[in-house]
């Protein structure tokens, strides 16, 4: 999956001069968590979080009175505030190197560039739901794990086993097994009403099975 394919098209832009005040409101409004700063040629100039115009809000502890608050607030614009060294990703950027970088930088979104013009940002809400969406959580279906040796083929043999019994996989997710090196977790959704069938399936198969946390796997591991 491409960040174009996913990717939010409905750019919220301000000019640099734009009161911390009227940034407020627009994000409220628009119900965004950032604003992209550009200037009057839409060259990408910094981008301002819903955390940015807090921070940058007065305390209530202030000694300031009102109207000198005010007057304060109306002065600072979102040029002051606004992160300039700005990261930004193409179109053609894969998802988990989107998310990757974002989890490295500790940065919530990133500005989407088409030869130097802004196209789009995505957030890491945007990944989220790409990840609820390719793991079938949006689906009628029921989860099960099998834990498996790395080695190659044993993918094509889980699912040769639910072919045969005509059950389909909807979902499949590897993840390595924590303090096991070698063994990984095959996270499978199938149809709620075939769960019970492709657990029956794969534990004949020979495949360890699990339907639930369990806090000691050493029993569970292959071969065991």
């Amino acid at each position: 999956m491409y960040v174009g394919r996913v990717m939010n098209t409905y750019l919220v832009t301000v000019p640099p001069e734009t009161s911390i005040i009227k940034a407020k409101d627009i994000i409220a409004e628009k119900k965004i968590n950032h604003l992209l700063v550009v200037d009057k040629n839409e060259n990408l100039l910094g981008i301002v979080s819903d955390r940015d115009v807090k921070q940058s809000w007065a305390s209530p502890a202030t000694t300031l009175s009102v109207h000198e608050l005010n007057y304060l607030l109306t002065q600072l614009t979102v040029e002051m505030i606004m992160k300039k060294k700005i990261i930004t990703i193409s179109s053609g950027t894969t998802i988990e190197t989107a998310a990757l970088i974002m989890q490295e930088n500790r940065i919530s979104a990133l500005p989407v560039m088409e030869e130097e013009k802004l196209v789009g940002i995505i957030t890491t809400t945007d990944v989220l739901e790409v990840l609820l969406r390719a793991i079938g959580v949006d689906e009628g279906s029921g989860r099960f794990i099998a834990l498996v040796k790395d080695r190659i083929g044993v993918v094509a043999e889980v699912s040769k086993l639910l072919q045969e019994q005509q059950i389909s996989i909807k979902s499949l997710v590897t993840w390595p097994v924590k303090n096991f090196p070698g063994i990984y977790q095959l996270i499978m959704r199938v149809a709620t009403e075939d769960k019970e069938k492709a657990i029956s399936v794969l534990r004949d198969g020979g495949f360890k099975i699990l339907t639930e946390y369990i806090r000691d796997l050493t029993p569970y591991l292959p071969g065991q």
